[in-house]
């Protein structure tokens, strides 16, 4: 007669003999618990996201309130991604041993906790602490949010969900910054932190309710040598491209930041290869087409995307002059777009493969930038860029889900945490690339267009209009009958910058598309290990799932045991 394994929690000598009934085990989530567990990690997620970019419309508001200069306005603003992209790995790694369901509703806590204090702030120090604060709440609940729906969902239903869950990490960003630029216009900045609080308070309640509980279960000492490196190298790399662009690359405190990243970052990879299976990251899995195309694919994804951002806030506001506001909804057709094709990109990728749907994807992106730097004008206004706009929006709706997929399906089910911080920490080093490079090619592009361009203007106002499009505006208010001239000439030259970098993002783009047709992930790309859900026995080929030909490679983790998600 076969014999079953104790129940969790039984005492060790009280183990079952041939005739003990089987133990008990809840039943698996049904349909309608699937879909509240979706909400809640996807109002969890959104109050994450809504906040790596609430603040930017209110930062001349912040520094009149606070008295603060510029520079540390920028890093109420910074520090928040920084910490949130520097704790990833060692958190959402935490939460796989200690449980996602605690370690969401910690998470949540936290970060709850923080947002009241950053809208109650008296100071500018007690905002820098309360915007840390928030960042370590949101690297607990990031990596989690996606953790639970690929240890929870079916696989005949992974895929739509995950679809939802990149839908609102590409579009949520700008409809947080839609919110919170009116909560500013017609409020205050301080309002900025109801949004958050609110959606906090509803994803607890939910998580609380319906989210199930699943962990790792392995003999392996946790790598804390591996996390800290890894914080440093995520630290040091993250800063030198938030300051590069305001410091300059050659500046000692940018150097200083990139040779820590990269030393961190070494350490960090030989670490991981001396220990293997119980490493924090097993990066001999970059090796496989799965996970490193998944992982380049959102770094150029995300970083052309938030390029974009940086380089049409300006041609709104600068250009055109529009508000904030206006501005930020004239963004949302891109992002409405893309939320809605992230979710049918699992249908596409089944019928056609994920490589294929991945390149239609970064095609689309591609010929959205092109349009773009073809057509864009001052006299064209907003109509000259929306199809460019409509075209990255679908594009990156299609690309972002099965990169997702491609990535947490390359790691054992019991790592998901680990995975899904591995796609959020590609995320972060992507946007901000894209910030630092795009924005520092439209730079360049407007500062060598303006120069020809200045010819008559004071000498003053001139050199004002070299430092940027804004600049330019702000300067031809007490420029007097040369008004009209500078304005012309710096909004023409923004023009110029712009094309240089939708050129240089339409190469980037052009490149990826090559190696995901030569190296992306196999058609169709396949999904997680089996999940064992409650309820559902564990069979001798529950073993994580490796790409290709890792499995039987690497092996399974000596000592480890697949997680049970427990209610």
């Amino acid at each position: 007669m076969r014999t079953h394994p104790p129940a969790p929690g039984a005492p060790s000598g009280a183990g079952p003999g041939p005739e003990a009934p089987a133990a008990a085990e809840p039943d698996p989530p049904g349909p309608r618990q699937l879909r509240m567990i979706l909400i809640a990690v996807s109002v969890a997620l959104m109050a994450v996201i809504a906040s790596v970019s609430g603040l930017n419309v209110a930062q001349t508001d912040l520094a009149v309130e606070f008295g603060a200069s510029q520079s540390t306005v920028l890093w109420m603003i910074n520090i928040y991604t920084l910490t949130l992209a520097a704790l990833l790995l060692p958190l959402g790694a935490i939460g796989d041993r200690i449980g996602r369901k605690p370690m969401l509703v910690a998470g949540l806590t936290v970060f709850g906790a923080a947002s009241v204090l950053a809208g109650l702030a008296p100071t500018a120090e007690i905002m820098l602490g309360a915007r840390v604060l928030s960042g370590t709440g949101a690297a607990m609940i990031m990596p989690i949010t996606l953790a639970v729906i690929t240890s929870t969902f079916p696989e005949e239903e992974r895929g739509r969900a995950i679809g939802v869950w990149t839908g609102v990490a590409g579009g949520g960003g700008i409809i947080g910054m839609f919110l919170s630029a009116l909560l500013v216009d017609v409020a205050s900045w301080r309002w900025l932190f109801v949004l958050p609080v609110v959606l906090i308070v509803l994803a607890l309640a939910m998580t609380l309710r319906s989210v199930p509980d699943s962990r790792e279960r392995t003999g392996h000492s946790f790598d804390t040598v591996g996390a800290l490196t890894s914080v440093a190298a995520v630290t040091g790399l993250i800063f030198a491209l938030q300051e590069g662009p305001e410091k300059g690359w050659s500046d000692p405190v940018t150097l200083s930041a990139l040779a820590l990243g990269a030393l961190a970052t070494a350490a960090f990879v030989a670490r991981e290869l001396r220990r293997r299976e119980s490493a924090l990251l097993d990066v001999r899995l970059f090796r496989e087409r799965r996970l490193a195309g998944g992982s380049v694919t959102l770094l150029v994804v995300f970083g052309v995307q938030a390029g974009i951002a940086v380089v049409l806030f300006p041609f709104l506001q600068a250009v055109l002059g529009w508000s904030g506001l206006l501005s930020t909804l004239a963004l949302m057709p891109m992002a409405v777009l893309m939320m809605l094709t992230s979710g049918l990109a699992p249908r596409l990728a089944a019928r056609v493969g994920a490589r294929t749907t991945m390149a239609t994807g970064i095609a689309l992106g591609g010929a959205g930038l092109a349009l773009m730097a073809l057509f864009v004008s001052v006299g064209g206004g907003y109509l000259s860029v929306l199809p460019g706009m409509l075209a990255m929006g679908l594009g990156m709706g299609l690309a972002m889900t099965p990169s997702t997929e491609a990535i947490t399906a390359s790691l054992p089910r019991e790592r998901q945490g680990v995975a899904s911080a591995l796609n959020d920490v590609t995320r972060e080093f992507g946007t901000a690339l894209g910030v630092a490079l795009l924005g520092a090619l439209l730079s360049a592009g407007y500062r060598g267009a303006v120069d020809g361009r200045l010819d008559g203007i004071p000498e003053g106002a001139a050199d004002t209009a070299r430092e940027g499009v804004a600049n330019a505006v702000e300067a031809a208010g007490g420029a007097g009958p040369h008004r009209e001239a500078l304005l012309d000439a710096a909004q023409r030259s923004f023009v110029d910058g712009w094309q240089q970098a939708m050129w240089a993002g339409v190469a980037v783009m052009a490149a990826l598309f090559l190696l995901v047709l030569l190296r992306g992930p196999k058609s169709p790309a396949p999904a997680p290990a089996q999940v064992v859900r409650a309820g559902t026995p564990t069979a001798p080929t529950d073993r994580p799932a490796l790409p290709d030909r890792a499995a039987d490679r690497l092996g399974s983790a000596p000592g480890s045991s697949p997680s049970r998600p427990t209610r």
